[in-house]
């Protein structure tokens, strides 16, 4: 078996896998509108509430991520006696395969962050917390529950976020618990002080967190292995896999060589909760059988798709196995999709705020008529995806002697284009199911058809969608080429 094949089967395996996931979980409120003028009260911007959305913030998103990869587990937390708190438990009953029951704590809120965003950028976040830490019986509640419930899971995450769960007294005992149940145990740290960890398999600190707790630079290759050495030494700690922002990751052991791992996304838009994926992951990838090593990788390709989303994202086991796909294929190869591929590519541009286009056609023989109308495609759209007909589709309206090159040589050819961000092959005759599954925002067509002849026009226009007749250069037709190509 290849490492591809491994890799496939790993995450195949990761809806089996039971995740513990212990530690501060939080609400993350996204109040998101515009800004278009400057307050005359204070030279502050004004913004114009458009929407808000909840989700689930710290240990809780550690969990959504566990959830939307297909897995299960549990959350052992506290929350407080409140409306948030209400939000968070009805936030985790949401994800369908994640246990909950907090201890709940009268006198102390639950942790809210509210991110004020206009145009996809953060302008101010406001937080109501108590991080003190909790009370002894509440840390008895935790032990206690965590003990109880960690037989159960491969693995055990304590997402730490200085909230006050996990004091030094819970650290220790739950700890103790996992090596003696034999649970892969993942710490997410805070603070200078990465000895309170000791016992856990792996910690996973990003870049500024080694270089505060061990005092040393982390600019380069060598200089994160030896911090992470120093980490290992002395916080007695098995794995150290450093995150590194745009220059990935690096896994360093108590032997062997240190692995480093390139950031996978293109496209960065928000960072927020890209640690909780990690960790998520990571935990996943150990409960399901998987080595460190391929754990870690499986982590990096993860951090790489929630980070070109906005927002506290999560990835899907989907999305992770069209990214390794894609990672091993050619540019133009890779941008070959399935239907729920590109759905979920879709929304995700949307998330981003980025305009979807989506033509059709069936690209038989490309020529400057393809090109143009391609390239004003792009014009009209941030992201353009092409509909390409099937050999089975195209013989129904063309004939049995079309097409002239077979659908993969075709969908090749159109991913070579730059103007082309994303190809679905479909073998119906119209593209309805298509333009329903994928709802761009705006639905492009050539010149040559009036607005009332494209396919799909009604279903685009009925959510707000826009139509586009694109400019094609005349004189040019794959089935004039034909003809010339017989005599």
């Amino acid at each position: 078996m290849n490492k591809n094949d491994s890799t496939s089967s790993l995450i195949e395996r990761l809806k089996d896998a039971r995740v513990l996931t212990v530690g501060d979980i939080m609400l993350d409120r996204y109040v998101n509108g515009s800004v278009e003028r400057i307050s005359p009260e204070a030279p502050i911007p004004v913004l114009h509430i458009d929407h808000e959305k909840v989700m689930l913030g710290g240990s809780g998103n550690v969990s959504a991520n566990i959830a939307a990869l297909g897995g299960s587990g549990t959350i052992v937390s506290v929350l407080g006696d409140d409306g948030a708190g209400v939000e968070v438990v009805r936030l985790v009953r949401a994800l369908g395969t994640i246990d909950f029951n907090p201890a709940t704590i009268s006198n102390r809120p639950t942790t809210i962050k509210t991110r004020f965003v206009a145009s996809n950028q953060q302008m101010m976040r406001a937080d109501i917390e108590d991080a003190s830490a909790i009370d002894t019986d509440s840390e008895k509640e935790i032990i206690t529950s965590a003990k109880t419930k960690i037989k159960d899971h491969g693995a055990m995450v304590l997402s730490d976020y200085g909230k006050g769960v996990l004091t030094d007294k819970v650290l220790q005992n739950i700890i103790k618990a996992a090596n003696s149940a034999k649970v892969f145990v993942i710490a997410d740290p805070k603070g200078r002080d990465f000895s309170r960890y000791q016992g856990v398999d792996v910690i996973t600190p990003n870049k500024k967190e080694l270089s505060e707790a061990t005092s040393m630079a982390v600019d380069s290759d060598d200089e994160i292995v030896a911090a992470a050495r120093s980490v290992i030494k002395s916080a007695g700690v098995k794995y150290v896999l450093a995150t590194r922002s745009a220059a990935g990751m690096t896994l360093v052991g108590e032997t062997g060589k240190p692995v480093h791992l390139k950031a996978e996304s293109l496209d960065v838009f928000d960072v927020s909760g890209a640690g909780d994926t990690v960790v998520a992951v990571l935990a996943l990838g150990m409960a399901a059988g998987g080595d460190i090593e391929q754990a870690a990788r499986l982590a990096n390709v993860a951090a790489g798709i929630v980070v070109s989303k906005t927002g506290t994202a999560t990835a899907t086991a989907s999305e992770l196995a069209h990214a390794i796909h894609s990672r091993d294929m050619g540019a133009a190869e890779a941008k070959v999709m399935s239907l729920e591929e590109i759905e979920i590519k879709a929304a995700s541009w949307r998330e981003a705020g980025l305009k979807v286009g989506f033509t059709n056609g069936c690209f038989d023989l490309l020529h400057p008529g393809h090109i143009s109308l391609l390239g004003d495609a792009k014009s009209q759209c941030d992201r353009l995806i092409v509909g390409l007909n099937s050999d089975a589709s195209i013989k129904r309206l063309k004939g049995k002697a079309r097409p002239i090159q077979v659908e993969a040589s075709r969908a090749q050819v159109l991913g070579g284009m730059a103007a082309v961000d994303g190809i679905v092959v479909f073998s119906e005759d119209t593209p309805v199911e298509l333009i329903k599954a994928i709802k761009p925002d705006v639905l492009i067509k050539g010149a040559d058809y009036k607005i009332d002849e494209v396919v799909g026009r009604e279903i685009v226009e009925a959510y707000g969608g826009k139509i586009y007749l694109a400019e094609i250069k005349q004189g040019h037709s794959t089935t004039e080429t034909v003809k010339k190509l017989k005599k």
